[in-house]
C-alpha cells in the first residue's frame, strides 16, 4: 500500500514538518512564559503578606513577559490613579527569550530522519507565527489586570524582536553565510562587489561592530560595579529598605539582576559623554550632575555619582569608548593584514579605512538600539524621561569609534606590514640580496642554498681562465688559451649552462639599473669570489675543468679550432 500511494505519504510528511515548525514556535513562547510564571508564583507564595491573590501574580508575570519583548506597559494601580507608562526593558530577560525563539527556528531547519526540512522562509514564517499567537493570547489576558500592553507596541517593536530572533536562527542553521548580492542585481554591481572582496569585508565589519558593542557593554558594567562599591553604604540602605523579609529581598535581587545590562548601557552612555537623564529636570554626565533628580529607591541607582561638577575619577570613564575604538581597529586589522610582513594578501589603505568606518557605524547602530531599550518612561511628569537618549548615545558611539578606530586600524596595518615577520623570512630576503645572479641558471633547490648548477658555474670561474672562461663560454668565443689568444667557436663544457636570450635580457636589464659601470675591459679584470664561495665549493674534479688550451704559436696569434 505504501508503494501505491507515494505522493500521499510525501504530502503527509510535508504537512507534519510544517506543523512541527509552528508547534516549536508555540513551545518557545510557552517555555519563557512558564518560567516567569513559576518565579512570580514562588515569590507570591513565599511572601508573608501578599497584596493580591494568585491572579495578581499571573498578571504580573504576563506583563513582565510582554515588557521583555519591547512592548510598552501601562500601569493602572498608581497612587495618583492616573495610568503611568513603563518603557524600560529588562535586557537580560530579553536575551533569554530571543535565544529561545532563535533556537526554535534553528532546530526546525535541522533535517530529521526520513523528513526533509522546510525552506528558510517557511521556517521563519511558521516559528514567528506560532510565537506571536501566544503573544496575542498573553496580551488579551493581561488587558484585564493592573498592567496591560499598548496595542501599537505589540507590532513595533515586539513583532520585530520575535522576527529578528527567528531570522537569526534560520541564518545560523544555514551556516551564517554572508553571500553575494541576489541574481536580480545588475551585473556591474555584482562584478564590482566581487572585485572589492564584499563577502570578506562584510564579515569583518560584522565581527568588528559586535566586538566594539560588547566592549562598550563590558566597560559600562565595570563602571557600574566600581560605582556600587564606591557607594556601598547607599547600596545597602536601598536594598534593605525596600523589603523587610527575605522573600521580598529575593524579588528585589532578581529584578536587579535582569536590569544589569540596562545599567551597563547607562554606564557606557555616561562614559561616552551624553550621560543619562534622571527625570525631565536632571542630567548626569562626566562633566557635571545638574538639576534636581527624580530618583526612585532602587539598589542599582546607588551607582549614580555625587551631585555637582565632575572630577578626575568621573572623567576616567572615557576609557570605555577608547577601548571600544581600539577593539574595532584591532578586529579590522586582523582581516586587513592577517600576518605581519606578508603584504600580498593585505588590504589597501582605502579598504581598511572603509571597513573600520563601517564597523564604527554598525557599533553605533547596535548601541542606539540597546540604549532605546534600556531607557524610557517610568511614569508621567518628572519620570517621563528616564535613562539615556538613544540617538545621542548612538551618535556618540559612532564618533568615538570612528575617530579612534579608523586611524588606529591604519596604524596597526602599517605596523604589521613594516617588514618580514620571522627570522626565516629575513634570511630568505638576505640570501636573495647577496647571492650572485647567474644568467640562465635556475635555482631549483630550497631558498637560501645554492643549487648544483650554481656550484658548477663557480667552479668554472675558479678554473683556468677564471672569469674569462666563464665569460667566453657565455659569449660563444670560447675560453682564453694564452696571452691574448682565444679559441673561436669552441664548444662550451657540458657542465657550463648555455645562456638563453631571455637570460641575457635579464642580465642587461639588471646592469642598466646601476648608476655607473666600469670602463675598463672586462677580460682584463680579476674576479674576486665572495667569502662564502669557498664554503660552497667542493674538491674540483677533472670533469669540472675546461679543456686545456693547446700550445700557442706566439703572442697575438690564435690557434686554429
Amino acid at each position: 500500500m505504501t508503494e501505491r500511494t507515494p505522493s500521499f505519504s510525501a504530502e503527509q510528511g510535508r504537512t507534519a514538518v510544517l506543523a512541527s515548525a509552528l508547534v516549536r514556535g508555540v513551545l518557545a513562547a510557552g517555555l519563557g512564559l512558564g518560567s516567569l510564571t513559576v518565579l512570580a508564583l514562588a515569590v507570591w507564595i513565599s511572601s508573608p503578606a501578599p497584596d493580591s491573590g494568585p491572579g495578581g501574580a499571573l498578571h504580573t508575570a504576563a506583563g513582565i513577559w510582554l515588557l521583555a519583548h519591547g512592548a510598552v506597559l501601562v500601569r493602572t494601580d498608581t497612587l495618583s490613579g492616573a495610568p503611568a507608562p513603563v518603557g524600560i526593558v529588562p535586557l537580560l530577560l530579553t536575551g533569554v527569550l530571543v535565544w529561545l525563539v532563535h533556537r526554535a527556528a534553528r532546530d526546525v531547519m535541522e533535517p530529521d530522519e526520513g523528513r526533509t526540512p522546510p525552506s528558510g522562509a517557511s521556517a521563519f514564517c511558521l516559528v514567528t507565527a506560532g510565537y506571536l499567537l501566544v503573544a496575542v493570547a498573553v496580551a488579551l489576558y493581561a488587558k484585564g489586570g493592573p498592567m496591560f500592553a499598548r496595542p501599537g507596541s505589540l507590532l513595533f517593536p515586539m513583532a520585530l524582536v520575535v522576527g529578528g530572533g527567528a531570522a537569526a536562527g534560520v541564518w545560523a542553521a544555514a551556516g551564517r553565510p554572508i553571500g553575494p548580492p541576489p541574481a536580480w542585481a545588475p551585473v556591474r554591481v555584482r562584478e564590482a562587489l566581487a572585485r572589492s572582496r564584499f563577502v570578506e569585508r562584510a564579515d569583518a565589519v560584522l565581527r568588528s561592530a559586535v566586538a566594539g558593542t560588547a566592549v562598550l557593554l563590558g566597560g559600562g558594567a565595570l563602571l557600574v560595579a566600581v560605582a556600587l562599591v564606591w557607594h556601598e553604604q547607599a547600596l545597602r540602605d536601598s536594598f534593605l529598605g525596600l523589603s523587610g523579609d527575605w522573600a521580598g529581598r529575593a524579588a528585589v535581587l532578581l529584578l536587579a539582576l535582569v536590569l544589569v545590562p540596562d545599567a551597563a548601557m547607562w554606564g557606557a552612555a555616561y562614559g561616552m559623554g551624553p550621560g543619562f537623564a534622571l527625570g525631565t529636570a536632571s542630567t548626569v554626565t562626566p562633566l557635571a550632575f545638574t538639576g534636581r533628580p527624580a530618583l526612585p529607591n532602587f539598589p542599582l541607582l546607588a551607582a549614580v555619582p555625587t551631585h555637582g561638577a565632575g572630577t578626575a575619577p568621573n572623567w576616567a570613564a572615557a576609557a570605555v569608548p577608547v577601548a571600544a575604538g581600539v577593539t574595532i581597529a584591532w578586529f579590522t586589522v586582523r582581516r586587513a593584514a592577517p600576518a605581519r610582513g606578508v603584504g600580498e594578501s593585505a588590504w589597501g589603505l582605502r579598504g581598511t579605512a572603509l571597513t573600520a568606518a563601517l564597523a564604527a557605524l554598525g557599533c553605533g547602530m547596535c548601541t542606539a538600539v540597546l540604549t532605546a531599550a534600556a531607557g524610557g518612561p517610568l511614569g508621567t511628569g518628572a519620570l517621563a524621561e528616564f535613562g539615556p537618549v538613544w540617538w545621542l548615545t548612538g551618535a556618540a558611539a559612532v564618533a568615538w569609534t570612528a575617530l579612534l578606530g579608523v586611524p588606529g586600524a591604519l596604524l596597526l596595518r602599517a605596523w604589521r606590514l613594516r617588514g618580514p615577520g620571522s627570522e626565516g623570512e629575513r634570511a630568505e630576503v638576505m640570501e636573495k640580496a647577496v647571492s650572485p645572479v647567474t644568467p640562465g641558471v635556475a635555482d631549483a633547490e630550497a631558498p637560501g642554498r645554492p643549487s648544483e648548477e650554481r656550484r658548477r658555474w663557480w667552479r668554472l670561474r675558479r678554473g683556468p681562465g677564471g672569469a674569462d672562461a666563464a665569460a667566453g663560454t657565455e659569449s660563444g668565443t670560447g675560453p682564453v688559451t694564452g696571452a691574448g689568444s682565444v679559441r673561436p667557436f669552441a664548444t662550451a663544457p657540458a657542465s657550463a649552462p648555455v645562456p638563453t636570450s631571455a637570460s641575457r635580457d635579464e642580465e642587461h636589464a639588471g646592469r642598466d639599473a646601476y648608476d655607473f659601470l666600469p670602463t675598463g675591459p672586462w677580460h682584463g679584470r680579476a674576479v674576486e669570489d665572495p667569502p662564502w664561495v669557498t664554503l660552497l665549493t667542493e674538491p674540483e674534479t677533472p670533469s669540472a675543468r675546461p679543456p686545456e688550451a693547446g700550445p700557442t704559436s706566439g703572442s697575438g696569434e690564435s690557434a686554429s679550432s
